[in-house]
Order: C-alpha cells, then structure tokens, then sequence
C-alpha cells in the first residue's frame, strides 16, 4: 500500500464516518434524505460514484487522479445521473409490480410491502430486470457518451459545458465493448442481482445502496478493463 493509498483512504474515513458514528449528523442525513431525495440523490451518486472511478482508476492507471481525468465534471454527471435514477427506481418499483398484477399475480403490489419472503425476491428481481433491461442501456450509454467529452475536453469545467458532439461520439463508441462486456455482462451478472437486493431494502436506503453499487461497478470495470488489455496483449 503506497501513501496515496493512505491519504485517500483516511479522507474517504473522514468524509463518511460521521454518518455513522455522529448521531446528530446521522439524526440529519435521515430528516434532509426524507424531505429533499432528489437533492441527495445527486450528492449521493456526485460523492460515491465518482470514488468508484477514481478507484477503478487507481487499478487500471495506478493512480486516483490524472491530468484530464476531471473529477468536478464527473461528480456533476454523476450528480445528474443519480437523479435519474432515483425517478428510475420510483417508476420501475411502483410500475413492475402494477405489471405483474395486470398478468396474474394479484398480490404483487402488497408483497412489496410485507416482510421478506421469496414472493417478496421474486417481484424484486422483477423490479431490477424491468429497469435494467429498458433504463440500464440508455443511462449507460450516455454516462459513456459525457464521459468521453470530459477527457475530450481536458477535464476542466469550462470545456464540460461546450457542446457535446453527441453524433460523432456515437459513431466513434466502441461498441464491441459497450455491448460485449458493459450490456451482455454487467447487467445480467450483476445489475439484475445487485438491484434485486436494492428493491428489498426500504425505500429510504435504496438510492444509497445504489450509489454504494457505483463503487463496486468503477472496481468491476477497471478489472474487466485489465483482464481485456491482457487479453489483447496475448
């Protein structure tokens, strides 16, 4: 373990441990997350997500931050993104079960109220397939899409608001990977499963838990992307 290992795991600590060991700043989280979700939702996701990155990037590259890497535009994508998920997660966890009930299962809709059972996990993955399998694809792509423009542009806030060239970035995507590895794999090995035990937990900790999902995606995805370089290289 390097010192800058060190340094960012004690400011990570520093950042998070009052959540969970300060009862007046969890007392907080808990009362602002109730009355204003979409505001954590984009600080959960802006925080969380984008620590998943920079630890992917610390496994791809060997370090957490590089020129051009732009951590400010990250967070404010992943801020927005976040966002959409948390509406995400709202339709896809009131609709599916609406859906299941309109094909048969009458107690779909109750189930999802009640303690876990494997009726309960069952409407749950549901849930997760619905909204991984429809919403999943195009929130990936344009995560890739704002992605690509921030290196483009040299990581700096300023370049982050000049038009995207969303056309040529989509024509240039690789979509091999893109649908190879990111659609074929991650979602259904570990999206659909992940997911499923997002939608038993309360409704209040599912966007966190989903957020918490973005740092163990950013690892998954730097390893795959170590794994396919080897592979290339062979």
């Amino acid at each position: 373990m390097k010192k800058q290992d060190l340094i960012f795991i004690l400011g990570v600590t520093v950042l998070l441990l009052p959540f969970f060991i300060c009862k007046p700043v969890s007392e907080w989280y808990y009362a602002f997350n109730a009355s204003h979700g979409m505001i954590m939702s984009f600080l959960k996701f802006a925080v969380l997500s984008t620590l998943g990155e920079m630890i992917g990037l610390r496994i791809s590259s060997e370090v957490y931050n590089r020129r051009g890497f732009g951590i400010l535009p990250r967070m404010l994508v992943w801020g927005v993104l976040g966002m959409g998920i948390n509406i995400a997660m709202i339709i896809f966890s009131n609709g599916t079960p609406v859906v299941l009930q309109y094909l048969g299962m009458q107690d779909a809709v109750q189930v999802m109220h009640e303690t876990l059972s494997w009726k309960k996990a069952g409407v749950a993955f549901a849930v997760s397939v619905s909204m991984n399998t429809l919403f999943a694809p195009v929130f990936m792509t344009l995560h890739k899409v704002t992605d690509i423009h921030i290196l483009t542009q040299g990581g700096t806030l300023r370049g982050f608001f000049t038009p995207i060239h969303i056309r040529e970035i989509l024509i240039n995507l690789n979509w091999g990977v893109l649908w190879g590895f990111v659609f074929k794999k991650t979602i259904p090995l570990f999206w659909y499963p992940a997911h499923t035990i997002t939608f038993l937990l309360p409704g209040n900790m599912r966007v966190l838990f989903a957020a918490l999902l973005g740092v163990v995606l950013g690892v998954l995805l730097a390893v795959g992307a170590r794994m396919g370089e080897k592979n290339t290289g062979s």
